[in-house]
């Protein structure tokens, strides 16, 4: 059982303490232990802006605010590390499990709504929604590949907590757990974290997997959805597959974009992470962390990632279709060697990939966890 505890930091954003142990419960029950002490201004409403592109029909956020945001700071600095007597974190807690804030320097929200239904060019409003930081575990050093099961399964946990909650805010259409790990993607923060936004529009590629989702399974009477019948074709096949586990398969889609891509679904349509019940949470747990070992198993240094979690968007139409998936992706193609996105992909979309699908599925089965660069083929 996880235990959740909800609290305000002191300039009023709210930081939530999810434990799986009754003594760090306890702890963060205690209002004296867990009282921000850096006596922060109120935060205000002062928000980012949403702009509309009339040209491809997207929204695109504007929030120059973050150029101040916190960049690779010190250990002894680090916002994501418990507070303790030298230095007041984030997280006024001595000690913590798991623990959920919304993020200081967001993209999205604090204020809620609903954008205009019918837009044009030179429409802008206020970016609605929310942005929250997830961390992990209060060690300064790893990733979720680094977690033990029983932090893996309470990070599950509050994931799944957060997309209920989120998606009951006003003006909310998608919700979007994912974890940035390595400097080459461009994370500012090397504490082991994730985040969650909060979108108030169904994002562009959302909106393109829930519209080829809806089409399929209309076209079949609703019997049949289409991330349901690749994961049969790929579970029959074989070629590609990684991970078998008794509720969670792993394998690299047929057209994979990126070098290193892996799709991770359970298999039972579910919209997305709230709607899994405790056994689908315990095999995620184990079959993430042996999936995230494989991938480490590549080669000798940890690879770069970006772990997306693939929700069904908050519309009655493309909902019934959708099912939850994860994406993982790296844009590292060797030892020494990242793909970069030239004027195909960046461009026009296009993406041409270095790899082959069943090369990289071959190489991922057979690499042995906890070995970095061993594979047994």
């Amino acid at each position: 059982m996880t235990h959740i505890t909800p609290t305000m930091l002191s300039d009023g954003r709210e930081l939530i303490y999810f434990d799986a142990t009754e003594a760090s419960a306890a702890l963060h029950s205690d209002p004296a232990a867990t009282a921000d002490r850096r006596g922060l201004d109120p935060r205000g409403t002062a928000t980012g802006d949403a702009r509309y592109d009339a040209l491809s029909g997207e929204w695109v956020a504007v929030a120059a605010h973050r150029q101040t945001r916190t960049h690779l700071p010190p250990a002894d600095q680090c916002p994501l590390c418990a507070s303790n007597e030298r230095y007041a974190s984030e997280i006024p807690a001595p000690d913590y499990e798991v623990v959920v804030f919304e993020n200081r320097f967001a993209s999205f929200g604090p204020q809620l709504g609903s954008l205009p239904d019918t837009p044009e060019w030179g429409t802008t409003t206020t970016a609605f929604g929310r942005c929250e930081v997830i961390a992990f575990d209060p060690a300064h050093d790893g990733s979720f590949a680094s977690l033990s099961p029983e932090r893996a399964r309470t990070v599950i946990d509050a994931w799944a907590q957060r997309t209920e909650a989120l998606s009951a805010m006003e003006g909310i259409r998608q919700v979007f757990p994912f974890e940035n790990r390595g400097a080459e993607i461009g994370v500012t923060l090397l504490h082991p974290h994730g985040q969650i936004y909060a979108y108030p529009f169904i994002p562009p590629r959302a909106a393109q997997l829930g519209a080829q989702a809806t089409a399929f399974y209309e076209a079949s009477g609703g019997r049949e959805t289409l991330m349901g019948a690749a994961l049969k074709k790929e579970r029959d096949s074989g070629e590609r597959m990684i991970l078998e586990g008794r509720h969670f398969s792993a394998f690299v889609p047929f057209a994979a974009r990126w070098p290193l891509e892996v799709h991770l679904v359970p298999h039972r349509q579910v919209p997305d992470l709230a709607a899994l019940n405790p056994a689908e949470r315990d095999d995620l747990t184990e079959v993430y962390l042996n999936l995230l070992g494989k991938v480490d198993a590549l080669y000798s240094t940890p690879t770069p990632y970006i772990a997306a979690w693939q929700q069904a968007p908050l519309d009655a139409r493309i909902r019934p279709a959708s099912y939850l998936h994860l994406q993982l992706t790296s844009p590292r193609r060797a030892e020494d060697k990242l793909k970069f996105l030239a004027g195909s992909e960046a461009a026009m979309g296009a993406f041409i990939n270095d790899t082959t699908p069943e090369q990289v599925a071959d190489r991922l089965r057979n690499a042995l966890p906890g070995t970095p660069g061993k594979a047994t083929s």
